[in-house]
């Protein structure tokens, strides 16, 4: 399970808004205990392919935001971007470039923009996704 704050929610949430009409991204730090897993900080990064399709996230933003992290007693636990015109669901690029099995990958589809879906998922090495469930609180 993850918990994320209404508050970390509104920010990824306002930052992908933001970034229309192109996908946003950034990266989720926080605390896992059995398998709870808590987000503490949200980093908004840019993304460098400024597109509708993919994003890339700046390297630079990516090494502040672990330093920071590993600073305030955080691990990395996710990354997040959105879909600004397709359903909050992995696409095949999605799959491919999750290279990191031990986080969470979630994704907030705009499509519908008065009713946007987070989900956050679990890909490991064979690229089968599992849902996992997000508590907002």
């Amino acid at each position: 399970m993850l918990k994320i704050s209404k508050k970390d929610y509104e920010k990824i949430l306002n930052h992908c808004r933001e970034g229309l009409p192109n996908e946003a991204c950034g990266l989720l730090a926080g605390t896992t205990q059995g398998d709870e897993t808590t987000v503490t900080e949200v980093y908004l990064l840019t993304n460098l392919d400024a597109s509708r399709e993919h994003f890339s996230m700046d390297p630079k933003e990516q090494l502040a935001a672990l330093k920071d992290a590993r600073a305030k007693g955080a691990k990395i636990i996710g990354n997040f971007h959105s879909h600004p015109e397709s359903p909050s669901r992995p696409s095949e690029e999605d799959k491919r470039l999750a290279f990191d099995p031990s986080i969470l990958y979630l994704i907030l589809s705009l499509q519908e923009a008065e009713n946007p879906v987070l989900k956050a998922f679990e890909i490991d090495k064979e690229k089968n996704v599992k849902i996992q469930e997000i508590v907002v609180y």
